[in-house]
């Protein structure tokens, strides 16, 4: 048992981080529990950034300080949640039917929106964060938390839009009701770390746009593309995450 748990965490890391990880057999067993890990790499990816944005501000690298919460997790992650979201942005644009629109997902060239809307989205991330206050970097690790414990929870939750595909391949090997509830679990973490280190406003600020992104989420992939694909997941965790960003410069 114990090393089908090990085996799922690695499987969740290697799939969706570049964090060095031993290989694995990708078996039944070790498949149904490896979203219940998923979100232990946003923690992983807060706490990176974290010392990295101290060390930064040690050696007064103030624009690198500012720099490292952009690039780290993109680099951490592979890009992968990225890759999502141009896609999917890509197919949005094109206005065209369901099933149009799905075989822009599948398509593996790089539409003209996608290249637009990758600008617009670094800049507007770039620009919240150049806003944000440095003794709230440690912050965002619960933010990472969060985005991906929705993400794995509508992952199990709502419907897929097709039978194959990463986030068909995950749902339907997961045991539903113990990564439903463990991803709750993060969540609640989630939300209470950031009270912990934001305070209660900007916890309770975080998790009503957090929610309201998630509900955006559900009614845009159903309605636009009949359900979710592993592109939408990764659509899902790029907007939220910027989003949660935003408002904690805000506040």
């Amino acid at each position: 048992m114990n090393r089908n748990i090990l085996g799922s965490l690695a499987i969740a890391f290697s799939m969706y981080s570049r964090i060095p990880m031993p290989q694995v057999e990708w078996t039944k067993e070790r498949m149904k529990y490896a979203l219940c890990f998923f979100p232990l790499i946003g923690a992983v990816i807060g706490g990176v950034v974290w010392i990295l944005a101290l060390l930064a501000g040690k050696y007064e690298f103030y624009w690198f300080q500012k720099l490292v919460l952009i690039v780290v997790p993109l680099l951490m992650t592979g890009g992968i949640h990225m890759d999502g979201y141009l896609d999917v942005v890509d197919a949005r644009a094109s206005h065209a039917d369901r099933e149009r629109k799905l075989e822009i997902l599948k398509d593996p060239h790089t539409g003209a929106f996608a290249i637009i809307f990758c600008g617009d989205y670094l800049l507007v991330y770039a620009a919240a964060c150049a806003e944000l206050n440095v003794e709230y970097v440690i912050v965002l690790g619960g933010i990472y938390v969060l985005t991906r414990a929705l993400s794995g929870l509508a992952v199990v939750t709502f419907p897929m839009a097709k039978n194959s595909g990463l986030a068909a391949a995950f749902s339907s090997q997961a045991q539903k009701k113990t990564v439903a509830v463990t991803m709750v679990i993060y969540i609640l973490a989630a939300v209470g770390y950031l009270w912990f280190t934001g305070g209660i406003i900007i916890s309770l600020a975080c998790m009503g746009t957090a929610l309201l992104t998630y509900c955006y989420y559900y009614k845009m992939s159903k309605k636009e593309f009949g359900g979710i694909t592993g592109d939408l997941a990764g659509y899902f965790l790029q907007i939220c995450e910027l989003v949660l960003v935003i408002t904690l410069a805000l506040l």
